[in-house]
């Protein structure tokens, strides 16, 4: 028993942990909150899925097998103890009793009043009695008890474990695992597979699977009754019992623009007799059907059609390329350097963030602060949640089948006092996504960026820009010097980034100069870049801007983005322009053989419970006691229970008066 105490502990402490800790999540979830190193160690201990580990399955198995012995071991020694009578008690015993009392009497037939007055009570306050017959006086001459199957609790809290942990073990992978290996299936990895037929044979588990816990994604007007069974290392298809067609999806949202309520109006066909079933299913509200329950789990897109627009980062080229793709579709994107498909992968009406302002970061080269290093918003201030409207997932996929992935929002986002646009990139899923901020113009477009971006990769624009930043800034006798140095400085920027100019101030500049010099070549570059873009507008017939602090951190952030840009990675930007949107309803389909069991082990929990701390076991032994001429001089009743109470204890008084004869 103390064995299986043991492993009830080490249950109850993997379950608390399986109820703080999400489980089945994404591994990036794990990475983002843990860390690399602790979601690793998490991961080896089976941490993100504690109710399926083997060491947890072991150890129920284990406290299963432990409990079950000790009840057949000890219930009938229990079952025999509730109906024994303690007939032999001895009056010697009197003065042990907690609770005692002794009448005085004058002859035998007091005695017998006494004794019969207390049979009397102790029937009408439910005491089992008992006269034992004996001709050895010190033996008692009236037994009684109640509560005597208190012993059932123990019983019963018992048997609750081991009827909850033989649920458990129903309702947990082994029935599946023990069934695919009886079938011979395996799992695979889906990813890449377009429908259910190119899905092998020996990957897909029949409706007789005795147990499962099954995911479901149905687009809006679509029909499915296939699920799918996530296992480590890849998953299996699920045959269903039943056609599920999803109507419509319905979610409302709070002002914040987090969901508080989404529904799924479905149609469900039963495969056997074709019966069809109308239903709306919420969350914690599920359609059951034949002993399978179809859970509102989530949603998600169902092949939403995006209007794209793809922006060139590289050479003095501004031709917007307008395209049309819907969620999950592909299209080869060629040029004279590369081949790249444009595959489109998620979609995202409404993103609700923690955005808040960040402390301006002064370091130009170093730490500036749009940098694609950084996260997008700041996480580690006070959280202030809104919706930043749509956002998209797109991968750049090259000839050889390397990708990456970005994550783009559709409209500016206000941080730092600005409004930027959001693309963030990443080389795996395991990785989080790094953004980079492009500052969004007066007409929140990136139409002026853009200007600045194909000025920069133009030489003559850049020499252009660094003569009128001399003309405006120095004599005429140094203008031409001034005009070379800015123009040096546009180049290692065009070439590098501000990375590329700093490796310039290390390879020209002497170290105990540095510092100086990068305030001075920081200015100069800052103000080359203004005329820079002052220069792209008036070639595009637009007119010269005047300097304030709002064009002047413009210029500031759209110099970062544009170094930023050189390790972004890719030569493209493409960026959402509309949509047509299309929802999915995600569902958990379940399969829980076990359900009941555990209801009836915690009704038996519940019972047992109750019956040990609500029924204590009472006893009452009631003698004559004979003096040595053979002649009674008293009744003498004591009692015991295995709860002491003030109510037993007032019982016991109320008793002991009912000793003395009326």
């Amino acid at each position: 028993m103390r064995f299986a105490i043991s492993a009830l502990s080490v249950l109850c402490i993997a379950s608390a942990i399986g109820t703080i800790v999400p489980q089945a999540s994404p591994d990036i979830n794990y990475v983002n909150q843990f860390g690399a190193f602790w979601a690793e160690v998490f991961a080896a201990f089976d941490v993100f899925r504690v109710y399926n580990a083997p060491w947890f399955l072991v150890f129920m198995a284990l406290m299963l097998i432990s409990t079950t012995l000790c009840l057949i071991r000890n219930t009938p020694k229990m079952l025999r103890e509730a109906r024994a009578w303690p007939l032999h008690v001895r009056d010697r015993a009197f003065v042990a009793f907690r609770h005692r009392h002794e009448n005085a009497v004058t002859n035998e037939s007091q005695a017998v009043l006494s004794v019969q007055q207390a049979t009397d009570w102790l029937k009408s306050h439910g005491y089992a009695i008992k006269n034992p017959v004996s001709n050895d006086a010190s033996l008692p001459v009236l037994v009684a008890k109640k509560g005597a199957y208190n012993r059932l609790g123990y019983i019963f809290a018992h048997l609750a474990i081991v009827v909850i942990s033989l649920g458990g073990l129903l309702d947990s992978e082994i029935p599946t695992r023990a069934a695919a290996w009886w079938w011979e299936k395996a799992p695979i990895n889906l990813a890449g597979l377009n429908s259910a037929q190119e899905v092998p044979a020996s990957a897909k588990m029949p409706q007789a699977t005795p147990t499962y816990r099954a995911n479901l994604l149905i687009p809006e007007g679509q029909t499915s009754d296939m699920a799918v069974i996530n296992r480590p290392g890849g998953a299996f298809l699920l045959d269903l019992p039943f056609e599920l067609t999803l109507k419509a999806f319905r979610v409302d949202y709070y002002s914040t623009g987090m969901p508080k309520l989404f529904a799924s109006d479905v149609v469900l066909k039963d495969k056997t007799d074709g019966t069809l079933r109308e239903a709306t299913i919420e969350v914690n509200k599920p359609l059951i059907h034949r002993g399978v329950a179809i859970y509102q789990s989530s949603f998600d897109d169902g092949g939403s059609k995006l209007k794209l627009v793809a922006h060139p980062l590289s050479g003095p080229v501004r031709q917007l390329l307008p395209i049309e793709l819907a969620v999950g579709q592909s299209l080869p994107l060629r040029s004279q350097d590369q081949t790249l498909a444009l595959e489109v992968s998620g979609f995202k009406a409404i993103n609700v963030e923690n955005i808040s302002d960040q402390e301006p970061i002064e370091d130009p080269f170093k730490k500036h602060a749009a940098t694609v290093l950084s996260p997008a918003v700041n996480v580690t201030t006070t959280a202030n949640q809104r919706n930043v409207g749509p956002s998209f997932n797109y991968k750049l996929r090259d000839t050889a089948g390397q990708a990456r992935e970005f994550h783009s929002y559709m409209l500016p986002i206000d941080l730092d006092g600005a409004p930027v646009f959001l693309v963030g990139v990443r080389n795996s899923p395991d990785e989080t996504f790094r953004y980079l901020r492009i500052p969004a113009d007066e007409d929140g477009s990136l139409n002026e960026y853009m200007r600045l971006r194909v000025a920069m990769a133009n030489p003559e624009v850049r020499q252009r820009a660094a003569e009128i930043f001399a003309q405006r800034s120095a004599p005429e006798n140094l203008a031409p010097a001034l005009a070379s140095s800015a123009k040096r400085a546009l180049d290692a920027v065009a070439e590098g980034g501000l990375e590329g100019l700093a490796d310039l101030l290390e390879q020209t500049v002497p170290e105990a100069e540095r510092d100086r010099a990068s305030d001075v070549v920081v200015r100069m570059l800052t103000s080359a870049f203004w005329e820079l873009w002052q220069l792209a507008r008036v070639d595009a017939g637009l007119p010269r801007l005047e300097q304030n602090d709002t064009t002047l951190n413009f210029t500031q952030r759209a110099l970062n983005a544009y170094s930023d840009s050189q390790i972004f990675g890719a030569p493209i930007l493409v960026m959402l322009d509309g949509f047509d949107q299309v929802q999915a309803s995600v569902f958990q389909v379940t399969r829980s053989p076990g359900k009941t069991t555990v209801y009836l082990g915690c009704l038996l929990l519940t019972l047992g419970i109750f019956a040990m701390l609500y029924i204590p076991e009472r006893r009452v032994w009631v003698w004559r006691r004979v003096n040595g001429e053979g002649q009674v001089e008293s009744v003498r009743v004591a009692a015991s229970s295995t709860r002491h109470s003030l109510d037993f204890d007032r019982e016991f008084q109320e008793l002991s008066t009912h000793l003395k004869p009326h």
